[in-house]
């Protein structure tokens, strides 16, 4: 078993609770899905979200999702001028048997466009 990280975002099209909690609850089960993990192999989780979505703790969608006893933290995107707007990123740590180049990092909606080379 090793340590490995895995990446995903996603692109909302407003700023909107629910839409936030909808599209960020489809990112974590597209990365636990696409990665063959469970809650039990998550061993953190770390979300970003840029300056312009502040209608919910994207962390918040993980809670509801029911993973309740990994460490969840919530921080903003720096503010980059020219940046995509509107997108939650996550980044979570993983117990997995897959090697580094097995791990399917998850960029959805727009936020494929930010890294093209391996978006799904």
């Amino acid at each position: 078993m090793a340590v490995r990280a895995v990446r995903g975002a996603i692109q909302l099209d407003v700023d909107d609770r629910d839409h936030l909690m909808a599209g960020t609850t489809e990112l974590i089960k597209q990365v636990l899905e696409q990665n063959g993990l469970t809650v039990d192999d998550l061993i953190s989780m770390l979300f970003t979200a840029t300056p312009d979505l502040h209608s919910e703790f994207p962390a918040l969608a993980a809670r509801e999702l029911g993973i309740v006893d990994v460490p969840l933290m919530c921080a903003a995107e720096i503010d980059v001028t020219g940046a995509m707007p509107r997108v939650v990123r996550l980044l979570a740590h993983v117990d997995t048997l897959r090697s580094k180049s097995e791990i399917q990092h998850v960029y959805l909606g727009g936020a494929a466009a930010l890294r093209r080379d391996i978006a799904q």
